[in-house]
């Protein structure tokens, strides 16, 4: 390359991230990509009655403000919390959580949600002009340690499982806990826990490493015959917390066709924020300009078709400004197209990449 198209690569770059964007370009931009949202809380309230169809003044999820924020799917988190393995009652709270979605979410208003098990079904909600929610399971011991029970979730509609939450389980070790001698440790994932990673490629289900030990994520990332990905995690590179995956871990699960989802919660993508939480101070509230950083960070190492949004809202405390909830998607819209992201790339931000990802996996399963 010649010193003077150098010169006007890097002038029409720079004019691309200084230039104004209108409102009308933002939208329509926004409303080209079809968002799906990778992970999502409120199912940790609407379980105990919160009702998703009146607006609320506080939280982050209600069905005005996914409209208005233009959210095409998203994946309602059965979150399991960890209390629950006392008196083996995981598996009775992870139906609870499928039902809250089944019954509290889409039976109430089928003309805002229809259920989604599958890419096709997603695509077939975007035209009838509904929103896709799908189910994911949040903890590996849900499954109270029983391939059975991760058949019948599945049956269930559930598409996703992360393995572990901040707990270690009996078959896969978390990030949550790595570093506390009182917990028994596996080196990863058991000769059980590998065995539950293969049943989901066989059914159809996605491997979902948020939360995951490093040695589990290699291990999962090896056996698993369909990609795998993170369903709301961020750059450790930036935000040093065991939760976020290291450049080595981004990299090589883009080269198995994976995607790593950002997650919003202040605490993983400013490393201020971070500091603070391990202070157990208040947290300084994140930026959009973070969420960007960690973005631009995993394109950079990885490529555009790596990332993913896994926002967390109902799940954390913290959000970034600008980011205060589901409505305010569009306001990412416009820094990323401050930041010279074309459409293209914010469309396999959004939504494509991990469809790519989930019509791998559907593939995988019907070998």
């Amino acid at each position: 390359m010649n010193f003077r198209l150098l010169l006007l690569c890097v002038t029409m770059s720079a004019f691309a991230q200084n230039r104004s964007i209108s409102d009308t370009e933002v939208m329509r931009v926004h409303r080209s990509a079809l968002l799906i949202d990778t992970h999502n809380d409120v199912t940790s309230r609407t379980v105990d009655g919160f009702d998703i169809g009146s607006r609320a003044p506080g939280g982050h999820t209600d069905i005005a403000r996914l409209r208005e924020g233009g959210v095409g799917a998203t994946f309602f988190a059965a979150y399991v919390a960890s209390r629950y393995v006392e008196g083996n009652r995981a598996a009775n709270r992870t139906l609870q959580m499928i039902d809250t979605v089944r019954h509290d979410i889409v039976a109430r208003y089928p003309n805002d949600f229809t259920l989604a098990t599958s890419v096709k079904d997603i695509e077939e909600a975007r035209k009838r002009g509904k929103i896709a929610a799908l189910i994911g399971i949040e903890g590996g011991h849900a499954i109270e340690d029983s391939l059975r029970l991760l058949r019948n979730y599945y049956v269930l509609g559930v598409r996703y499982m992360t393995l572990t939450h901040t707990n270690t389980n009996n078959w896969a070790d978390s990030s949550g806990d790595i570093d506390n001698p009182q917990v028994k440790h596996h080196n990863g994932l058991t000769d059980f826990g590998k065995d539950v990673v293969r049943e989901m490629n066989r059914l159809g289900m996605i491997v979902d490493i948020s939360h995951v030990a490093d040695k589990t994520f290699w291990d999962a990332l090896a056996v698993s015959q369909a990609p795998i990905f993170a369903s709301h995690s961020s750059a450790r590179a930036l935000t040093k917390v065991p939760r976020n995956m290291t450049d080595e871990m981004i990299v090589a699960l883009a080269k198995k066709g994976g995607v790593i989802d950002v997650n919003f919660n202040c605490g993983f993508i400013s490393q201020k924020a971070a500091d603070a939480e391990a202070r157990k101070e208040k947290p300084p509230r994140a930026t959009l300009a973070d969420v960007v950083a960690h973005i631009d960070h995993i394109r950079k190492i990885a490529g555009i078709d790596a990332i993913g949004i896994g926002s967390d809202f109902d799940g954390v405390e913290c959000t970034p400004e600008g980011l205060d909830d589901v409505s305010k998607f569009p306001n990412l819209t416009r820094a990323l197209l401050e930041k010279g992201y074309t459409p293209e790339d914010i469309r396999k931000i959004y939504g494509e990449n991990f469809l790519r990802v989930m019509r791998a996996v559907e593939m995988a399963a019907a070998k």
